[in-house]
This record gives C-alpha cells, structure tokens and sequence, in this order.
C-alpha cells in the first residue's frame, strides 16, 4: 500500500490539489489528507506500517500513458524484417526487456498489433502473472494479411473472405485482445506499395464480421485513402498510421467514430536516420515520401475532430520502448493541445483497447501512476523521464 502525499493531480479532469492512496492494485482514495488517512485505516485494518508514504511535493501525479500500436517482438534495428530469423528464445527475451523498458519510461499498458506466433500473448500473462516487471499487454497475435502482403514476413496470409475470417478466428481462439489486419502497403515490406489496397472491401468486411460476436476491437493498418476508407466501411475500430488521409477519410472517421492512432514516431525514426543508419533504402524513399503528406492528414484530422489515440509503432527502425513518451511532443508539433495529447495517451486510447479502469487518477481506477517533475498539460516534455511510475500498485520505477 502507498500514499502519494503533497502533489498535484492530473488527468482529463484537469488539475488539482490531491493525495493519492492505492492498495491491492487500485486507487482506494484521491483527496484532502484527511480523507486519505481514513481510506487506507480501513483498507489497511489499523497497520500503518504496511504503507509506504511517498513524498510528492511538488510534483505532478498523472496516469501511466497506453501506447496503442507496439511490436514487442522488434528492437529499434535498422532493418526490422531480419527479426525473423532470431530464435523464438531471443524474440522472448527481447519483448521481454522491451516491456521492462516502456514501464520504466512511464508506459504501463501497451496493445501489440502484430508479433511472431503468441509471444505478445504470451508475454501479456507473463506480466499478468508478475513474472517481471513490464506493462500491461493486450496483443493480436498474427496480423491477417493477403498473401505476400505487407508484414507477410511474420503475418498471417489470408485470401478471399472466407479464409480471412477463419485467420481473424485462429487468432480470437488464441486469446487475442484485438484483431489487426494490414489493408494497405506499408514501408517496411519491401516490394509492398505504401498506399495501395491490399484486402479488398469483401475481405475487410468478413474480418470485421468475425470479430462482431465477442465486440472485439479491430485495427486496420493503412497509409492510403482508399484503404482507409475500405476499413472504416467494413466498421474497423481503429486506423493505424493513416499517413495519406484525404478530407473525405477524415470525415468519415468522425462521422463513425473511428480511432485514428498516427504513430509519428515510426516516420520520424526512419526519416531522421535514413539509408546512412543501414534502413533499406526502399524503405526510408516510401517513408520521405510518406512524411511529406503526414502533415495534410493531421490538417484533415484536426478539422473533422477525428477522435485520436496515441501509439508509436515501438520496435520499427530507431523507435524505441524506452522513448515512447516522445510521441506526445510529436503529437503537439502536429497541432494537437498538451491536454488532447494527454487525453489522447489516457482515455482515449483505454476506449479504444476496450479498458474502462485506467487512464484517470480516480477511485476505482488501476493504480497504473506516474510522478512528475512538471504539469504535462502546461509542457509536454514533462511526460519524459517520470521520477517514479507504479504499475498495477507497485511501484516499478
């Protein structure tokens, strides 16, 4: 049990002045002192010595941040596609230490879409299961995908309705949180053309159809217009890069409440560091590419308020675990305010992996906590380097 004493608290809400008590996971109390000592009295059956007072005067107490869009199973290495090779031990280890890192950065829950075999799954229980320290993890298991399509590398190729519907159910009766399908190119695949359609409107829309039944959420990678537009028809939950978004797409999304997840971080890695850091040279022509249209699709998005959640695509080419709180200073240098970034990497992003008790410091709510040095909704960079971060009530960094 913990009490966070002195600080201020902030999240959608806003701000305030507020202690924090959590115990068995949870936060049992946020308010005057007084208040708090009574919650943990009755929490703790009268043995103040099983908490832990944490000073945090002058500090600000926020929610841990979800990045909606990860790959435990890559690394930051220039040419991601050469993962595949590794043993399934190395791939283990590897998600493992990248879970460890993104907490450590104040990154408690993550949603992989899209790993080798079940080791996301895999690794999510391991977590659960206090195993190692790490965040929370909701995973996909294997990205659906036509044969020779994007990702096809470590996806699960898929042609014609009925076979991607039985791909989208292999992947429900491994455990999946989420379902992710690639209805475009992408960067990464050599060969694959960025925006192009890859899963036709009939595919996407027996994709959907097979997550319906348990209201599992869905994630559509695609770049292109057409793509996008494929996938909010076919009613996908959320669009994941969304890099050549027209008005049209735009509108679109808002009109159905479509996520987008814009995972700026996977640009600026490749772009930033090139053909000289040894990224395929395929890849960093369609990523400048790209880049230079990523600002129309962030005019389009903020115009039709397109509703937003933050994720990274940690794992592609210089995109780190332990950097993921960047993206939210990325998000802001696109127009978003430091207080729709902060919804964007809380609640919005909880919404849309389906999870209804974090990302507010609230009663009730998972102890998922970060403490920083300033109020992230005054400055964004205040989100890197938290001076503590507690995950599922313990404190882990």
């Amino acid at each position: 049990m913990h009490v966070l004493r002195g600080g201020r608290v902030v999240d959608v809400a806003g701000t305030r002045e507020a202690d924090v008590a959590i115990a068995d996971g949870e936060i049992v109390a946020v308010g005057d002192p007084k208040g708090i000592d009574e919650a943990m009295e009755a929490v703790s059956n009268g043995n103040a010595d099983g908490v832990t007072e944490v000073d945090a005067d002058g500090k600000v107490v926020a929610p841990g941040l979800i990045d909606s869009h990860v790959h435990v199973m890559m690394d930051g290495r220039p040419d991601v596609s050469t993962a595949v090779s590794d043993s399934d031990y190395t791939a283990s280890y590897r998600a493992a230490g990248n879970l460890e890192a993104a907490v450590a950065a104040g990154v408690t829950t993550v949603r992989d879409l899209g790993s080798r075999g079940t080791l996301a799954l895999d690794a999510g229980e391991a977590v659960a299961a206090g195993d190692f320290d790490g965040a929370r993890v909701l995973a996909c298991g294997r990205n659906v995908i036509m044969t020779g399509g994007h990702g096809n590398w470590f996806g699960r190729e898929a042609d014609g309705p009925a076979e991607v519907r039985k791909a989208a159910r292999e992947q429900l009766k491994a455990g999946a949180d989420v379902l992710k399908c690639m209805a475009t190119g992408g960067v990464l695949t050599e060969g694959a053309v960025t925006g192009a359609p890859e899963l036709t409107p009939e595919e996407l829309a027996a994709f959907t159809d097979a997550a319906a039944p348990t209201d599992t959420p869905t994630a559509a990678h695609a770049h292109g217009e057409e793509g996008i537009k494929n996938a909010v028809e076919a009613g996908i939950s959320s669009v994941e890069h969304g890099t050549f978004m027209d008005r049209e797409a735009a509108e679109m999304m808002a009109d159905r409440g479509t996520y987008w997840v814009p995972t700026a971080s996977a640009l600026r890695g490749i772009v930033d560091n090139g053909i000289e850091a040894g990224i395929p040279e395929d890849a960093v022509a369609k990523a400048e590419d790209a880049a230079d249209r990523f600002d129309d699709a962030w005019d389009h998005a903020l115009d039709a308020d397109v509703p937003i959640a933050m994720g990274t695509d940690a794992g592609t080419p210089f995109n780190f675990f332990g950097e993921i709180p960047q993206e939210l200073a990325y998000m802001v240098d696109y127009g978003l305010s430091p207080e729709r970034a902060l919804a964007a990497a809380t609640v919005n992003a909880a919404d849309l992996l389906g999870l209804d008790d974090v990302g507010r410091v609230e009663e009730g709510y998972q102890a998922d906590l970060v403490l920083l040095d300033a109020d992230p909704t005054e400055d964004v960079e205040a989100w890197q380097d938290p001076e503590a971060v507690f995950a599922r009530g313990e404190r882990v960094a």
